[in-house]
């Protein structure tokens, strides 16, 4: 072998070629968080309140993670009062779920799968814990599917009427 190794007689280098690199194999995806949501509907279950998220001004429906000792529909209720102001009745069955990538801080993002629940509106407070974050306003359902951000939760909307046709949203009573 010469000084830059190359071998004497061949000329040709004296180091084995390096391996093809081989390809990673895709990242195990991360298993999906749970988060759930309240659809909040009027008396006549004609209207959908919607509220604008608090970072992008998007509209959206109030959801959070689950909470302790509260159930699934529990959980609604309580986003719905601390997101939205309501006094109400959740439906214990969900309408559906969907799936989002949640933004996280410092740019990733986590799966997140939403149960998603009805809440009969029987009244909306002007004091709740997230009054001066939010705006809300109530939407006649077509209307209300179009304008959330979170494609997965528009067909939810929309078959609000067959929901309340098969007993599934609560009937509120009071005013909005």
């Amino acid at each position: 072998m010469t000084r830059r190794g190359k071998s004497a007689k061949s000329g040709k280098s004296g180091t084995k070629p390096a391996p093809e690199a081989k390809a990673r194999p895709p990242a195990p995806r991360r298993k999906a968080a749970t988060q759930v949501a309240a659809v909040c509907v009027d008396a006549a279950c004609t209207q959908v309140l919607l509220i604008t998220s608090r970072g992008t001004g998007r509209w959206i429906v109030p959801k959070g993670w689950p909470m302790r000792k509260k159930s699934l529909p529990g959980t609604a209720l309580q986003e719905a009062w601390e997101e939205a102001g309501v006094e109400g009745q959740a439906g214990k069955k969900e309408l559906g779920r969907f799936h989002y990538e949640k933004l996280r801080e410092h740019g990733f993002a986590i799966p997140v799968d939403v149960r998603v629940f009805p809440v009969a509106v029987s009244a909306l407070k002007e004091s709740f814990p997230e009054a001066g974050q939010r705006k809300r306003q109530w939407f006649p359902i077509a209307e209300a599917a179009e304008l959330v951000s979170d494609e997965g939760l528009r067909p939810i909307i929309r078959a609000l009427p067959q929901h309340v046709a098969a007993g599934l949203v609560p009937a509120a009573k009071g005013k909005k």
